[in-house]
């Protein structure tokens, strides 16, 4: 009976949540029947199915079921999550700190954070763990060698490990730290007088390390300065207020939320800004969301800042996380985020469903127009638009796959071994390059291996084939048809020379990461960023820089 009342415990959590800031005696009568229902249907499951059921599987069911049809950030998260639930939302968490990747019959450290109790005690990328705390680790998947690495600050784990390259085994003690993972991975002067700071993750005290950053910047003559939003899928909104608090005016308004069912706040400035004259240019793109919108939308509004990329995601939907008892939660969308000049960044209406239950896009005739500080004209309904547009550069999905399918990592290893002692010490990230008779080595490594891919041409022809079956063209066409196929083949190498340039990038960053850490890999990126070149050549040009933040309209769509 205690088993059943914590379940009906939690489902009354879920439809108490629904009762906050309901409007009429109609709405709270349909709660109360709905909520009597879902108890009845959890007792009379729990009492009468004709199996022995798991009531923690009923429950994530039905609260999945629930939260499915409002929006894919809505979600029930059980006791069981919430530690991974609390490392997404500030980043850190009691372990060793490094990355792991499956290898065999055994896990391996790919990469330790540096400066982490897994870095300070030798541990390098390659190094496999084969036994933890006296047990075999022969077998074990990643999942269960992170839940085993991962606990309290201040206790030990006890590993044997294999070293890279010689295969000597070696005995450690490492004791577990509150490990950080960074906001800011990155920071540094990128051009004579310009600053760079990549800012991938609004986790908790990440504003204090941008804080930090941008004082060592200055210290060493920046004089304009680039923030990489790229790929930051935003986090927490205070940590976007206090970032922005040191580039606008005390108590300028940076965000307001809106609800049918809450009151709307605001949030202002809390602090005296540090530099409002610096020239800003903001580096966004399709991955761009939420707080990172906030922090680029807002410095767009206010003129403060000139955008450069893509549109941005268009998250402005805005989640609490809500107690429902027995330490489970529910991160529940409550409202939306409106920027400083009035406009929404959300890019899909997921209360207007199509036929099939798919969200919508915001149709044209409803997107509006709204105005900066200064009078330029920037609109709502999909993310931010950049002031200036940046046409995406093609990454091939051939070549994201070789990467995604570990041939890249497996092949580093067999490289590593054969060259290490050319490579150990002599890797300068922003000068490494792999060279072309590096890549033949690759290109033998993968002579008999077996890339699962196919490429979009190949999709598209398939369905030609079909059409021109069902239309009889095929037999007047078998020539051509013929050599076609011939040309558009899945033949691994010719791909793997097709693709040779995405490649090779790819297995440089990987190789300067095993020896310079993550910060030495962006290094060695940045030196190659078309966008980020483009950024630094705007700052540049003082006039055409000012002539953007202060007259050109963003386009609509």
């Amino acid at each position: 009976m205690r088993r059943i009342a914590k379940y009906l415990l939690v489902a009354a959590g879920l439809t108490g949540c629904l009762l906050l800031g309901a409007a009429s005696k109609d709405r709270l009568f349909d709660v109360g029947k709905n909520f009597e229902v879902l108890a009845n249907m959890l007792r009379s499951i729990n009492f009468f199915y004709v199996d022995k059921v798991d009531s923690d599987k009923i429950l994530g069911a039905a609260a999945d079921g629930m939260t499915k049809i409002l929006d894919p950030y809505t979600e029930y998260i059980p006791s069981e999550r919430m530690a991974e639930f609390e490392q997404m939302t500030t980043g850190k968490y009691g372990g060793v700190g490094s990355l792991i990747r499956q290898r065999g019959d055994y896990v391996e450290f790919s990469q330790p954070y540096k400066g982490s109790p897994a870095d300070r005690a030798g541990i390098r990328p390659g190094d496999r763990i084969v036994e933890i705390d006296g047990e075999s680790a022969k077998g074990y998947t990643t999942d269960k060698v992170s839940s085993l690495l991962r606990g309290d600050a201040g206790s030990d784990i006890r590993l044997t490990v294999e070293k890279f390259p010689t295969n000597e085994r070696q005995s450690l003690k490492i004791r577990r730290e509150r490990i950080a993972i960074p906001g800011i991975p990155y920071y540094g002067m990128v051009a004579e007088g310009v600053g760079y700071i990549n800012h991938s993750d609004f986790t908790e005290d990440c504003s204090a390390d941008f804080l930090k950053a941008y004082e060592a910047l200055k210290a060493q003559g920046m004089t304009s300065l680039v923030l990489d939003y790229r790929g930051n899928s935003g986090g927490l909104l205070q940590e976007a207020v206090k970032i922005l608090s040191l580039f606008l005016p005390l108590g300028s308004e940076v965000v307001s939320t809106r609800s049918e069912n809450a009151d709307n706040t605001t949030f202002n400035t809390q602090t005296p800004p540090i530099d409002e004259q610096t020239p800003i240019a903001v580096l966004v793109d399709s991955s761009s969301a939420s707080a990172a919108e906030i922090v680029s939308g807002a410095l767009q509004d206010y003129d403060r800042a000139v955008l450069v990329g893509q549109r941005t995601y268009g998250k402005g939907l805005v989640q609490s996380t809500i107690p429902l008892g027995y330490d489970s939660h529910m991160k529940l969308t409550t409202a939306k985020y409106h920027l400083p000049s009035g406009r929404c960044i959300q890019a899909l209406d997921y209360a207007a469903h199509n036929g099939e239950g798919m969200a919508q896009t915001i149709p044209d005739s409803l997107i509006r127009e709204f105005r900066t500080s200064l009078g330029r004209k920037v609109y709502d309904g999909g993310g931010v638009m950049p002031d200036v547009k940046v046409e995406p550069e093609y990454v091939s999905s051939f070549a994201v796959v070789v990467y995604a399918q570990g041939f890249v990592d497996d092949f580093l290893a067999d490289y590593c071994t054969r060259h290490y002692e050319e490579l150990e010490g002599a890797i300068v990230p922003t000068e490494y390059h792999f060279s072309d008779e590096a890549y033949e080595e690759f290109l033998t490594y993968m002579s008999d291996k077996k890339v699962v891919w196919e490429s979009y041409a190949n999709r598209l022809w398939r369905e030609f084939k079909r059409a021109a079956e069902k239309e009889r063209w095929e037999e007047s066409m078998s020539t051509e048809m013929a050599e076609i196929e011939r040309k558009i083949t899945n033949d691994t190498r010719d791909n793997l020379l097709l693709y040779k340039k995405e490649l090779q990038s790819i297995i440089e960053n990987q190789l300067v990461s095993r020896y310079c850490y993550s910060e030495g890999a962006t290094a060695h990126m940045l030196g190659s960023d078309t966008e980020l070149d483009m950024a630094i050549e705007l700052l540049r040009d003082t006039e055409r820089y000012n002539t953007i933040r202060t007259t050109q309209d963003t386009e609509k769509k």
